[in-house]
């Protein structure tokens, strides 16, 4: 069997303390990410997806484990080392306010990545972005602030496919979009894979927003995978009892069903109570 373009192995992140301790956050966390694959994290805020995505990038430290890169490692790697690796993997950030320079037109926010590593004709490369993440191509002109949520998050995801990357790391790329919005932004997302076969490590809390876009999804609590597996079967048959309460926690809009599901959840995190006990 061919490599696995990324892969995460036995990972274990510890953040530094008062008076030399440190707290493990990360538990021992592995998968594997294929070329042109969409991989979901999915847990509740402080189940640690985040910090994995951040390993991954080089902004959290690696305490144990490896990280992979096409068969290299990039755990705990020195900066020339990351500055290479940044241009095939990317990021799209939760926010998509803060994540742009507000003093910066979307042209050079665009165009900095590019002419950082030498593109020849960037400007027309701009003009490609804008049009791939369906954006006007006056847009180049403005700046973020003259522009919706979503748009600002297209805005994002044209800097991150810029330097067509392998991998794109997406932090929450929709959780502060409205409904509408967040559905079409997961289309871009699938649009522009099926065009380019970038791979995905989808992070999120909601476990019926990445199931209709990935092939698997991996469940996180407490700093460790509980659930791993094609999608539509952990989001629709879940064998671990947490993977449940997500499933269940996921709003519908029949309000009979929504009770049933908020009763069904109850049970179950008083079974997970009783457990723990």
């Amino acid at each position: 069997m061919s490599e696995p373009l990324l892969s995460v192995r036995d990972l274990i992140v510890r953040f530094p303390g008062r008076r030399g301790t440190s707290t493990e956050v990360i538990h021992g966390v592995s998968f594997d990410l294929e070329a042109g694959e969409t991989l979901s994290l999915v847990g509740e805020s402080g189940s640690g997806k985040t910090t994995i995505g951040r390993a991954i990038l080089g902004l959290a430290p690696v305490s144990e484990g490896e990280i992979r890169f096409r068969g290299e490692v990039i755990s705990n790697v020195d900066r020339a080392t990351r500055r290479k690796i940044a241009a095939e993997i990317q990021v799209v950030f939760q926010d998509p306010y803060s994540s742009l320079n507000p003093s910066m037109t979307v042209e050079s926010i665009l165009v900095e990545p590019l002419l950082a590593i030498g593109v020849d004709n960037a400007r027309t490369r701009v003009r490609e972005l804008l049009d791939a993440v369906q954006l006007p191509a006056g847009s180049g002109k403005r700046y973020p602030r003259e522009f919706s949520g979503g748009q600002r998050q297209r805005i994002a995801i044209a800097r991150a496919i810029a330097l067509r990357p392998a991998v794109i790391v997406c932090d929450e790329p929709t959780s502060a979009l409205d409904v509408t919005t967040q559905a079409a932004v997961l289309e871009l997302f699938a649009e522009i894979q099926r065009e380019t076969g970038v791979a995905y490590l989808l992070i999120s809390h909601d476990l019926g927003v990445v199931n209709s876009v990935s092939n698997r999804i991996g469940v996180l609590r407490q700093g460790a995978i509980v659930e791993i597996g094609e999608a539509a079967q952990v989001a629709t048959h879940p064998n671990h009892p947490y993977t449940r309460r997500l499933q269940m926690a996921a709003p519908i809009a029949n309000p009979r069903l929504q009770r049933e599901r908020r009763a069904t959840r109850l049970a179950l995190l008083d079974a997970d109570d009783d457990d723990q006990t």
